[in-house]
């Protein structure tokens, strides 16, 4: 397809974000070419305030744009009990949930072997600091349910409980609404053993 080298670069670039194929950039770089000036310049102007103004949590390494991020500031959440989750995307499902009432930290990744992410590379050392120095009850260790997430969630409870913190991981199952008969042996099975009484 021939396009104007200008439009060209934009959907080169469009293409490069996760999940825009050349069709989904065509479709947002003629909606920016369509859209009144001031939009664009709106969408442009907020691209680059995120870049300069967001920044890692000093404490848990979620985004932030003061020194710590709104959760640990927040006076209402239980600081006794931290959440710790792979990335900062992972966040926003948990608070929707608006049940754990906790705090969190950020491992930046999960252990890979394969890919050569080891402990090192992620940010167990910040975590076993702030175990050390505040006063922890409980660590939840909410890693995806995958290879690399069981394998990270096996190691932090390794370092964990020999401090005397209770170590917990969110029970997987079957999703409300599911069909036993399409559940995998892996779901249904944890389903059974998080079983509880009616």
């Amino acid at each position: 397809m021939y396009a104007a080298p200008s439009i060209q670069v934009l959907l080169d670039e469009l293409e490069r974000l996760p999940g825009i194929g050349p069709k989904s950039a065509q479709r947002i770089a003629y909606w920016i070419l369509n859209s009144d000036r001031a939009t664009v310049l709106r969408l442009s102007d907020a691209i680059v305030e995120v870049k300069n103004t967001v920044h890692f949590c000093s404490r848990c390494f979620n985004y932030a744009q003061d020194d710590m991020c709104q959760i640990c500031e927040s006076p209402q959440r239980d600081a006794s009990v931290i959440c710790v989750v792979s990335e900062p995307r992972d966040i926003p499902p948990i608070e929707r949930t608006a049940v754990f009432s906790g705090v969190y930290h950020v491992l930046g990744g999960a252990l890979s072997p394969m890919e050569g992410i080891g402990p090192d590379d992620l940010r167990i050392a910040e975590l076993m600091k702030r175990l050390a120095s505040e006063e922890v009850t409980e660590v939840v260790i909410a890693t995806n349910p995958n290879v690399e997430g069981e394998t990270t969630a096996a190691y932090l409870a390794r370092l964990i409980k020999p401090l005397g913190i209770t170590v917990t991981r969110p029970a997987s199952g079957l999703p409300v609404g599911g069909d036993l008969e399409f559940a995998d042996e892996v779901t249904l099975g944890r389903a059974l053993e998080a079983r509880h009484p009616l």
